[in-house]
């Protein structure tokens, strides 16, 4: 095997791993948000990573902490629920990546499921010391709006994702 040859299967061998750890880093949230570990969602962050859900913008890991020891995220999970979030299409680029997927709140009432909310999700991501970590999740509610479409389409169109 030449060094070329070499070298550019560790470079693939590479990405796939950052796409693993960095799926596996996105499917981690609804486990450990139902579980309500609040210690753990935070670590999925940088410190000072943002997570923009309509009517919560989160901005520390600190934010973070708060969301999943508030009442209203304690009463959500007291009752049952799920936080699916779908497989994610991961782009990478060097340190950097950007992953987009669909997301469902799954809650129960009366002895049965229903799905709550759709939501379309906007992560950037940041190679760290301690792996991969979310600098940036944006997440809007699957409604027919251009926003939440867009948030889906970004990292293919090249789209500046803000909060709004």
């Amino acid at each position: 095997m030449t060094d070329e040859r070499l070298a550019a299967l560790e470079a693939r061998l590479l990405r796939l791993e950052d796409e693993l750890a960095i799926t596996r880093l996105i499917a981690s949230y609804g486990p450990l948000v139902d579980a309500g570990v609040a210690d753990e969602v935070a670590e999925l962050w940088t410190e000072d990573g943002e997570y923009d859900v309509e009517g919560w913008h989160m901005r520390s890991r600190d934010d973070l902490r708060a969301m999943v020891g508030s009442t209203a995220h304690q009463s959500l999970i007291a009752a049952g629920s799920a936080h699916f979030l779908g497989p994610a299409a991961v782009t990478l680029d060097g340190d950097t990546a950007e992953a987009v997927c669909e997301s469902l709140l799954i809650r129960h009432r009366d002895g049965e499921f229903f799905v709550w909310r759709a939501g379309a999700n906007h992560f950037r991501l940041a190679r760290t010391a301690g792996g991969w970590r979310i600098t940036s999740r944006v997440t809007r509610v699957l409604d027919g709006s251009d926003t939440a479409r867009g948030l889906l389409r970004a990292p293919w169109t090249g789209a500046n994702i803000t909060s709004e």
